[in-house]
This record gives C-alpha cells, structure tokens and sequence, in this order.
C-alpha cells in the first residue's frame, strides 16, 4: 500500500469544489460502500454547505483546512484546521466559513 498525500488530494479537490455550482467536491480515499471504515475527503467553498443529512453512523471530521460549523438540531460546533469534531448521532448539516476540506472517516458495525 502506498501513502497518500493528504495535502495533494485536499488542494485537487477544493480546485474541483470552486469550479463547480454546488460549490462542493468529494473523493473517498480509503475504503468504500462495503467496507467497515470509509475515509471522505470533502471540500467546500465558503459559503457552501452539505445541507442537513442523516448521520451515517460512528463519525468523526478532521478539518484540514478552513473554518467550518457542524450543525445539528440547535447546537452548532465550530472547526478550525487541525480540529476533530465528532459527529452527532442525529441530522446534521455542515457549513464552510471559509473555503474548506475535511477528512470525513465512518465506522459502520
């Protein structure tokens, strides 16, 4: 196996998020539908969100650049480069302040 650039792959995806109307671009990195642990890239330029969604289990975001807010119900949790948020287990939205890219990882069980 080799190693991946998490700096590379997070600078190709926000390209791909600013040339797009949504605003937002996703790569998953390691794993997939059937696996016991799926890691996301995601980015998303200012303003963008991924709007409310079920939560997909186990999660957690690590926020490798810019400045984000995880939303759920009437609680909100800000997250600068080099924070680790963990996902609630309810519908939940994430908004970009700033130009972003997260590392999304899910365990399923």
């Amino acid at each position: 196996m080799s190693p991946s650039s998490l700096t590379v792959l997070a600078d190709e995806q926000l390209a791909l998020a600013r040339a797009t109307g949504s605003g937002r671009s996703a790569r998953t990195v390691h794993g997939g539908s059937t696996s016991p642990l799926r890691q996301t890239l995601i980015a998303l330029v200012a303003g963008h969100a991924l709007e409310e969604h079920a939560s997909p289990g186990a999660a957690t975001l690590q926020v490798l650049r810019g400045q984000v807010r995880l939303v759920a119900q009437d609680r909100s949790w800000p997250g600068s480069a080099g924070d680790l948020l963990v996902i609630p287990d309810a519908r939940h939205a994430l908004h970009a302040d700033e130009d972003s890219v997260v590392l999304l990882t899910v365990a399923r069980g």
